[in-house]
């Protein structure tokens, strides 16, 4: 096809893209949990969007960070109807990893040539089996996702001033909602080309990652800011590392393909490491193979992915458990403790380094010189295993399509409280606030918005 027809209709894609997955993370979250509301989002945000209102909560910080889009989302299902609250926030985190999925697509062609690679690289975000246990659908979480984008927003090089405007406002809007996106800003190098330029005309197109480099860094900052000067509290203790790396391999490499990691942990009590260790094994290797052959860029990607990965998972178990798991010896015990946030969000940038690793053993044309030696059978084997790679991730998102079990299923649901939340308020009328049960704490609801 035409480049430029290509490029004509790639809008259109994205919009598909945009659509069609948030449809499939609505559907994959279950009629309860669409309606109920979760943890910060019937908590603090709302709480703080009560008492400070639209502009001020924007940039409250809030455990040592700041979380604009979340409260971007809350403020809007603060402007409609009370009892539409939680769908609106559902809806909107949904429509929020739709766009992020669509801006994969886009960002990430010039790295990911093939289209097949490109859409299931997109799409990892609503298919990985862990995402609807706790990180879809709600306000909360959605910074695991912008963190999902980041990379491919600091690598993308703009063709035109307008794009790269567009891409600044992304880049502020993530950055200002997940402060580890600042383990990605190596990557803003690679938006900046290294010839110089031979005109006018050029020099102008080489200042075009101007925009989002200011914007990301100036974020950052805002970001690291907030932490000094709103440290979190931080459980004490650290773990071994030894726990840290059996950890990763039965939460965010396991919950890759399998989301019920109680019986990951089961099946290595009683059998052993192996059933972990041997598809972790393979994973390594296709991710080496992919740096080993992929252009440059490529090679970079792999690793960021796949070294933030493991960073996300290490540093979230330094903020949340102290001491943590005994991972590198569980016991049966162990198997009752539920999937976390975290380790999803580990698992979302863990996968996307393996499609991008495989889309570079596929794409043969830009193998390095090393590489291509190894002719025909070497792009043999690469295309077999670039598209068992696909086939894992298909094979594991198909099976676990259906709504299954997550930390919502059980409500409570939002609307269902309001008429006695209502008739509370109508009984004394000195009552300004009423207290409506969200999952896992309970909601501020003013009288005045149940009446509004």
């Amino acid at each position: 096809m035409d480049p430029l027809r290509r490029a004509a209709g790639l809008p259109l894609v994205a919009v598909v893209i945009a659509f069609a997955t948030a449809a499939l993370a609505w559907y994959r979250l279950g009629p309860v949990p669409r309606n109920t509301v979760w943890a910060e989002d019937g908590g603090v945000f709302l709480r703080e969007r009560i008492a400070l209102g639209s502009v001020d909560t924007l940039l409250h910080p809030y455990a040592g960070y700041v979380h604009l889009l979340p409260r971007m989302v809350v403020d809007l299902g603060y402007a409609l109807p009370t009892a539409r609250y939680a769908q609106v926030v559902s809806l909107s985190s949904c429509l929020v990893v739709g766009a992020v999925c669509a801006l994969v697509f886009v960002l990430s062609r010039d790295v990911v040539r093939p289209w097949p690679f490109r859409l299931v690289l997109a799409v990892v975000p609503v298919v990985l089996p862990l995402a609807p246990y706790e990180i879809s659908g709600n306000a909360a979480n959605l910074h695991w996702y912008l963190l999902v984008l980041v990379p491919w927003v600091f690598a993308h090089r703009s063709r035109t001033w307008w794009g790269a405007a567009a891409l600044a406002v992304v880049a502020g809007l993530a950055v200002l909602t997940e402060p580890q996106a600042i383990l990605f800003t190596p990557l803003l190098l690679l938006a900046w080309p290294r010839r110089r330029a031979a005109s006018a005309g050029a020099r102008h197109a080489r200042l075009l990652p101007l925009p989002v480099t200011v914007v990301a860094l100036a974020a950052a900052v805002v970001q690291v800011v907030t932490t000094l000067t709103h440290p979190r509290d931080l459980t004490p203790g650290a773990p071994a590392f030894r726990d840290v790396l059996a950890g990763f391999l039965l939460r965010p490499v396991a919950g890759a393909w399998d989301p019920h990691l109680g019986e990951v942990v089961a099946t290595v009590v009683e059998h052993g490491w192996a059933p972990v260790l041997v598809p972790a094994g393979a994973l390594v290797l296709v991710l080496a193979a992919g740096v080993v052959v992929g252009p440059p860029r490529s090679r970079w990607m792999v690793v960021a992915l796949a070294v933030a990965s493991g960073a996300v998972w290490w540093a979230a178990l330094l903020a949340n458990d102290g001491a943590g798991q005994p991972w590198a010896d569980p016991t049966s015990a162990m198997a009752a403790i539920p999937p976390q946030r975290y380790a999803a969000a580990s698992g979302l940038l863990l996968v996307s380094a393996a499609v991008v690793a495989a889309a570079a053993l596929v794409d043969a044309d830009r193998w390095s010189r090393v590489a291509q030696r190894t002719g025909g059978t070497g792009r043999l084997v690469g295309a077999l295993v670039a598209w068992c790679v696909v086939a894992a991730v298909v094979t594991a998102a198909v099976l676990h399509v259906a709504p299954a079990d997550t930390r919502r299923s059980d409500g409570p649901v939002w609307a269902e409280q309001l008429p006695a939340a209502a008739e509370a308020c109508r009984a004394d009328p000195t009552v300004e606030v009423v207290r409506v049960r969200s999952n896992p704490w309970s909601s501020p609801v003013a009288c005045a918005w149940l009446f509004r």
